[in-house]
Order: C-alpha cells, then sequence, then structure tokens
C-alpha cells in the first residue's frame, strides 16, 4: 500500500467514525423514545382494561336495582289485576310499598297511577322537569307488558332526581288500567359510586339511551338531567355497540379522559367509567423523563467518546472496545427495562434492582437497595422460594422459574413470575443470582375468574351442573368413609315451558332467577349445595341429613316459591309458579354396589311421583338401602 493510499484511508477515518457516532446516538435515542411511547400505551391499556372493569361491575349493578323494583312491581300489578284497584286493595298495597320501601334502601318510592293519570298512592311524590306523564302515556298507548324504563325525572316531593320503572295493569276486560311506578335516587347511584377510587380527578356517569345523564359522582347535583346526546358517544356510529374503550374531552369539566363505555343489554342505560389521562400519565411521564435524562447523559458520553476517537485514531481499538461494552450494556438495560432485574448476593440481599421496581412492586430502586431480597413474599410462599434459592446457592441448580404472591406499596399485594439464574466469579464459585420479575396479576386474576365459570351457572349464579356431579361424587366418598347419611333434592319448576311461551324467555330467565334465589337461602351449611342441574330443574346435595330433614327443607324450599307470588296463568292449579320436588336420602355405608347413580335416580322418581300425583308438592323416594340389594347380614 503506497503512502499516498493510507493518508487517504487514514482522512476518511474521522468521517466514518463521526456518522458512526452520528448513528449510534439516533438509534438509542429512538429505541428509547419507541420504548417510551410503547409504556405509555401499556399504561393506557391498563388504564381501559381497569375501566373496563368498572363499567362492567356498575352496569351489572344497575341492572341488578331494576331487577329488584321490577320484581315488586310485578307484585303490585298481580294483586292488582287479581284483586282490582278498589279501596281495600289499595290501602292494602299503600301499607305493603311503605314497608318494602323502608325495607330496601335503595328504592326512593312506590306508587300506583290509575288509568286516569290520578295517583291511587303517594300522590304528588314524583315530577318531572320533562313531562310529567311521559311513561304514563307510554303505557296508555301500548299493550305491552314488559318493564318501561324512562328518563330521569325530578321529585316535586323532595327535589331528588330519580330514575323511573314502570308496568303497566289491565283491568279484567283487558283494557288499560293505570301504571305500577318504582323509582331510584340518582343520589343512592352517585354515592354508591364513590366506593370506587380509581382516580383523583375519575369519574362515572350513568346514562339514559336518549344521552340524559342519570346520575353521575362526583357532582352528581351539577350534571344530572343534563343532555350530552350530541356527543360522539350517542350520534358516531362506531360506538354504537355494546361496549368498549373511548377516549375524549369531557362536555361536562374539560379534562382529557381514558374511558370505557358499557351499554346495557336489557335496560336503555349507558355506563361510562373514565380517568383523568393527565392524571393517568403523570407518574409515566415522571419515571420517562427520568430514564430519557439517563439516556440523554449516555449520548452525550457516547458523543464525548466519539470525539475522542476521532481525534485520538492510533488508540482506535481501545476506544471502540469501551463504546462497543457500553452499547451492549446499554441495549441489556433498555431490552429488560419493562421487568423488574435483580442481583442477589449470597447474604440474600439485593445488590441492585432496575428502576422498572416502581412499576413492578411499587418501591424505587435506591429504597430496595441493601434490603432482603425475600422479605416482601407471602409467608405461604415463601418457603418453596427459600427452598429454590439455596439450591441455586449451593450450585445444585444454575436456574428457575417461580411464581408467587408479593407485597405491593400501593396495591397490597400482586402476583409476580421471576426467572433466576445464578452467576459466577471467574473462578467458577457461585457469587449470587439475577432475578427477572415481571408483574402477572392481571393474569392469575383471569385464571381465577375462567376457574369460576367453569363451575357456575352464568343465569343463575348457582353450580352448574359440572360443579354439582363433582361435589356429588365427594360427599358421597365422605359420607362411606364418616358412616354419616346424603340427602339429594331434585326441584322442577312446573308447566315452565308454558311460562315461557305465555311471557316470553326474558321473564322465563327472571323466574328462574327468583327460584335459585330461593333455593340457595336454603344452603345454611357450608357443606350444603344448590346447582342448576339443567333447564328448569334444580338439585340440592344436603350432607349428613336425613329422609327427615331433607323432607322438611324441601316443603320450606316449596312452599317459599310459592308465595313468592310470580304470576302464571297457565298453572290453572295456583295461578302462581309452583314446583314439584323429589327427595332421596341414604347411608353410603350400608349399600354394596349402591352409587352415586343410584340416589340421583331415586329422587328423580320421586320428582316424576310428585308430578304425577298433581305438582306442587314434595315426594319422598324410600332410602336407597331399600332400592338396592342389600350388604349379607344387614
Amino acid at each position: 500500500m503506497s503512502v499516498t493510499t493510507q493518508r487517504a484511508g487514514w482522512s476518511r477515518l474521522p468521517l466514518r467514525a463521526a456518522a458512526f457516532v452520528v448513528l449510534t446516538c439516533a438509534t438509542i435515542l429512538g429505541v428509547s423514545g419507541w420504548r417510551e411511547w410503547a409504556a405509555r400505551d401499556a399504561v393506557l391499556r391498563g388504564a381501559e382494561a381497569e375501566m373496563a372493569n368498572v363499567a362492567r361491575s356498575l352496569t351489572q349493578h344497575a341492572e341488578d336495582s331494576l331487577d329488584l323494583l321490577d320484581s315488586g312491581v310485578v307484585g303490585i300489578v298481580t294483586r292488582l289485576e287479581m284483586d282490582g284497584a278498589g279501596p281495600a286493595t289499595i290501602g292494602k298495597l299503600r301499607t305493603l310499598l311503605d314497608a318494602r320501601k323502608k325495607a330496601i334502601e335503595r328504592i326512593h318510592s312506590l306508587a300506583i297511577i290509575d288509568d286516569q293519570g290520578n295517583w291511587l298512592t303517594a300522590p304528588g311524590t314524583i315530577g318531572t322537569t320533562f313531562s310529567d306523564d311521559g311513561f304514563f302515556r307510554h303505557h296508555q298507548l301500548s299493550p305491552k307488558r314488559e318493564p318501561h324504563v324512562g328518563r330521569p325525572v325530578k321529585s316535586l316531593f323532595d327535589g331528588e332526581w330519580l330514575i323511573t320503572l314502570t308496568r303497566r295493569f289491565n283491568k279484567p276486560d283487558g283494557s288499560f288500567g293505570g301504571v305500577a311506578l318504582a323509582t331510584i335516587s340518582a343520589n343512592y347511584l352517585s354515592h354508591f359510586y364513590e366506593q370506587f377510587e380509581i382516580g383523583r380527578n375519575s369519574s362515572v356517569a350513568l346514562t339514559h339511551g336518549d344521552g340524559l345523564i342519570v346520575a353521575r359522582s362526583p357532582n352528581n347535583e351539577k350534571f344530572v338531567g343534563r343532555s350530552v346526546a350530541d356527543k360522539p358517544l350517542f350520534r358516531d356510529a362506531s360506538l354504537q355497540r355494546p361496549g368498549g374503550a373511548y377516549h375524549f374531552k369531557s362536555p361536562l369539566d374539560g379534562a382529557e379522559r381514558v374511558s370505557f363505555f358499557k351499554r346495557s343489554s336489557r335496560y336503555p342505560l349507558v355506563l361510562l367509567a373514565t380517568v383523568d389521562k393527565n392524571e393517568l400519565l403523570a407518574p409515566w411521564r415522571a419515571a420517562a423523563t427520568s430514564r430519557m435524562l439517563y439516556v440523554a447523559a449516555l449520548v452525550v458520553l457516547i458523543a464525548i467518546i466519539g470525539a475522542l476517537l476521532v481525534r485520538q485514531l492510533q488508540r482506535g481499538q481501545r476506544m471502540a472496545a469501551a463504546l462497543t461494552e457500553k452499547e451492549a450494556h446499554f441495549r441489556l438495560l433498555a431490552e429488560g427495562s419493562s421487568d423488574m432485574v435483580t442481583r442477589i448476593g449470597l447474604d440474600e440481599r439485593i445488590r441492585y434492582v432496575s428502576p422498572s421496581s416502581v412499576r413492578v412492586v411499587g418501591w424505587r430502586a435506591n429504597q430496595l437497595m441493601g434490603t432482603p431480597a425475600l422479605a416482601g413474599i407471602n409467608p405461604e410462599d415463601l418457603t418453596q422460594v427459600q427452598a429454590i434459592v439455596d439450591a441455586m446457592k449451593r450450585g445444585e441448580k444454575e436456574e428457575a422459574r417461580l411464581v408467587y404472591r408479593n407485597s405491593h406499596r400501593e396495591n397490597g399485594e400482586v402476583w409476580l413470575e421471576s426467572t433466576m439464574r445464578v452467576t459466577r466469579k471467574d473462578n467458577g464459585r457461585v457469587d449470587g443470582v439475577v432475578a427477572i420479575s415481571r408483574d402477572i396479576t392481571e393474569h392469575k386474576k383471569l385464571e381465577t375468574r375462567l376457574e369460576a365459570l367453569a363451575i357456575e351457572d352464568s343465569l343463575t349464579g348457582l353450580a352448574n351442573r359440572r360443579r354439582f356431579d363433582e361435589r356429588l361424587k365427594e360427599e358421597w366418598a365422605r359420607a362411606y368413609r364418616d358412616r354419616s347419611s346424603l340427602a339429594l333434592l331434585m326441584i322442577d319448576v312446573d308447566h315452565f315451558k308454558a311460562y315461557n311461551d305465555e311471557y316470553g324467555h326474558p321473564a322465563g330467565d327472571a323466574c328462574l332467577r327468583v327460584v335459585a334465589q330461593i333455593i340457595a337461602a336454603e344452603t345454611q351449611r357450608p357443606g350444603d349445595l344448590a346447582a342448576r342441574y339443567g333447564g328448569e330443574e334444580f338439585a340440592m346435595l344436603l350432607p349428613s341429613t336425613d329422609a327427615a330433614g331433607c323432607a322438611r327443607i324441601g316443603d320450606q324450599i316449596r312452599r317459599a316459591i310459592g308465595e313468592a307470588g310470580l304470576v302464571h296463568t297457565t298453572n290453572h292449579a295456583t295461578g302462581f309458579v309452583t314446583a314439584s320436588l323429589g327427595g332421596a336420602a341414604c347411608r353410603p355405608v350400608l349399600e354394596r354396589t349402591a352409587g352415586v347413580v343410584s340416589l340421583v335416580e331415586a329422587a328423580d322418581q320421586a320428582l316424576y311421583a310428585a308430578k304425577e300425583a298433581g305438582r306442587n308438592r314434595l315426594m319422598m323416594s324410600g332410602e336407597v338401602a331399600g332400592l338396592m340389594p342389600k350388604a349379607s347380614g344387614l
């Protein structure tokens, strides 16, 4: 190589080095900026998920509250259509309505209006700033019998905003007889929403389907009755779905908000749970600023090193090696910044922890340095984790993956997943452990929810058939070991198909939920199990219960279902919803060949006999011991 060629190569080195330094700094800044933006998106997605849970829970609460009102209104309508709207009936109902209102906090008022719009009970307690007779005209013009949830109205009695639920009742000739009315106070809903602490400047709003605000927390009095029908949530076609995330600037207080809306599938209601976007992102901004300052300092350092590299080409290899090492260290930190990286010494104290500890366990890195690494672990999980760490310190394990509960500074307790790996000195001796931990709390919650769904009937909230079959086998085995008795009740709603045909499937579902609540109320002991066996058939498992006890509980259930007063006109015997029950009891230890199927068959045969005998009754089977071959000598 000639001297000229060599000098030309050397002359290009500063430019190449400068280009390399600029590219490196730009890459670091770009990657860091992208990761910070990804972290911001993760915060927003987490907030959306939290708002989704709040919205679903509060929508269910609103539906449950209206169902409670409707159950009372259905009873009023039934009594009026059976006994008429005469003074005697109204007098009895007035007493009943006053008692029900006092007994149930969420009920603001109950009233009856005749076909001319005159108050028969509680006169003058309801009024509206829009149309005093809006719900009345709806029922007067519509022959439909389903409940009607009207727009918010304002009480002339106490000035409170109210949600109305009404049903039409007919005269004996089928013509319009009037309206039964029940209301919930917007203040009640607002106070209930205050229990959900989701942020200092968060809000929860319940609106009518036409955009009128029903209740809001905070500032309920200021915003209730205000219309937001002209906002995108009610006008944008892309938002007219059952639910979803929704980012917007609030027309009520002007704050940028992250929210989730949920439309009720049964009532004209929309629930909107929001959190202030600036408040939500404040911790991220503080952490991102700190991290970006660190990155900026590192970029400046790289630039200085690059300048020295350009001016001192003779020391290029050493400078390049140092730069490569620093870049590799930076990439390692950048790639692990979303998880908490911890270095633990042989004394089990923290030697190093990454800044992401704030997100994972709520503590800053400088607060954790030098503290015991296992101090925050749940005592129930500590033994397992301690055993693994001891094995790694002895060199028996190189790496391990653990899932355990750990305390969080702000959230109480979280689930962590940690990957641990042994670190060694140059001579091969173990000098500590490196752990990379991530928060999997939401994943564990999802697992728990899925486990609950696998054993719970979604309509009634009772155990499902699968759970019933599992518990029946368990209780049979336990009764066999303890030489105790085991009883089973099979419960079937009488003429339920006719009920569905007459009133529709939504009313049929409501009927099943009422029956399920009655059955569940009789599960007094921890071992008792109430389950939906299938369709309109239910089962109740009663450990350590003989035939007499089984019959007593079954008769209580039968009477309670009849006393619930659910109108069933096609049940000609009573005019109300009734049930037939079959019961069986046995002592498994006395049987040679009997099994769980025998107990179910015996109860089922008794149920069939109850139906054949005219329904609305309980029939007890002889004990399974009397139906199966006895063991010799017993």
